[in-house]
């Protein structure tokens, strides 16, 4: 019997979320019910339902940063039980079969990787997402998240958290390592923290100066503004690892002359246009440009252990539901210091 429960959607890309309840399916065997306390906003949400990433299935109930209790559990779960605090990120299923599924690599699932919202899940529905109270989840895609973390903090940790902590992890900051991060927003200021515990010397570089105080008390050894040509100068050749998370176009050149003989400059930000590279940036220091998408269910359990350990959380301003379109501008706009957190108590 599926459950109906209380969300904010999008109807179509050009008008704003509005309140709606949606069905949930039947517990199955192997599904856990978790009680969303919290969800993160996202830039992708803001991108995927005003139509930059393509079509929709609207109305649409974005959210993938979820934090909650599990609150049912189907006859066969063995991970999980009731009264467990829970996360779920941005993906709810996936083949489990392929060899990247097998690896651990679920999110570049051969046969598609199944999103939190706006995908075909493996029963032909389309997935919703976090901005609902209640949502039912395979065991195998629900994470435990551990004592140390309160579950608003948590919640923008299953995206912004686990997208910085990948290429971090992977090219191994740490000790050592000089790790520059693009960009000081909700997923710049999860690198510089998390880079920071990891052991790594960490660089800023944001547009200005204005964030510098917050990028400092985060964990920044560094704070420099793109603005200054003189950036460019001074610190070339001088960074291991950068990690660019900003969601709009760059001079990618520019930077990777930022990055040391046989370092890499890792792109997490997602901008809707293309990012054009000149080959040279790359031969001239036999430098790498790549991608990371999220991680893997296992790397991202990790993650939230790593920053349990630790003590990392995500700065947030939690609002209530009828804030998210104000806070949908707000983050266009860069006014928020660093993620918007839905309290979804307020929902109903």
């Amino acid at each position: 019997m599926t459950t109906t429960v209380h969300a904010y959607a999008s109807p179509s890309a050009d008008e704003d979320l509005v309140p709606t309840t949606i069905e949930r399916r039947e517990v199955g065997p192997h599904d856990v019910l978790i009680e969303i306390k919290y969800a993160g906003i996202c830039h992708s949400d803001i991108h995927t339902v005003r139509g930059d990433w393509g079509p929709q299935p609207f109305p649409l109930v974005p959210g993938h940063e979820i934090a909650g209790i599990v609150a049912e559990v189907g006859s066969a779960v063995t991970k999980h039980a009731v009264g467990d605090r829970v996360g779920v990120g941005c993906m709810v299923n996936s083949c489990g079969e392929c060899r990247n599924c097998k690896a651990g690599d679920e999110q570049y699932c051969l046969n598609g990787m199944v999103g939190t919202y706006g995908a075909t899940d493996r029963d032909g529905t389309i997935t919703q997402g976090g901005y609902s109270t209640h949502v039912v989840v395979t065991e195998d895609f629900v994470l435990r998240i551990p004592e140390g973390i309160d579950l608003d903090v948590a919640a923008p940790l299953l995206c912004a958290g686990i997208t910085t902590y990948s290429p971090l992890n992977r090219w191994a900051a740490g000790p050592g390592k000089k790790v520059a991060v693009v960009g000081l927003g909700g997923l710049g200021h999860m690198a510089v923290k998390i880079a920071h515990a990891m052991g790594a010397e960490v660089t800023v570089l944001s547009q200005s100066l204005k964030k510098r105080e917050d990028g400092l008390r985060l964990g920044a050894d560094h704070y420099y503004a793109t603005s200054d040509e003189a950036t460019f100068t001074e610190l070339a050749g001088s960074f291991d690892l950068i990690i660019n998370t900003v969601s709009a176009a760059i001079d990618v050149s520019a930077f990777l002359g930022l990055v040391t003989v046989g370092g890499a400059m890792v792109n997490v930000g997602a901008p809707a246009e293309p990012l054009p590279v000149n080959a040279m940036a790359l031969i001239g220091g036999r430098r790498s440009f790549a991608g990371s998408m999220i991680g893997g269910i296992p790397e991202t359990q990790q993650m939230l252990d790593f920053c349990a350990e630790h003590g990392i959380g995500a700065e947030i301003e939690v609002i209530s539901a009828g804030k998210i379109n104000d806070a949908y501008e707000r983050v266009l706009a860069s006014d928020v210091r660093y993620r918007f957190v839905i309290d979804t108590a307020t929902l109903s």
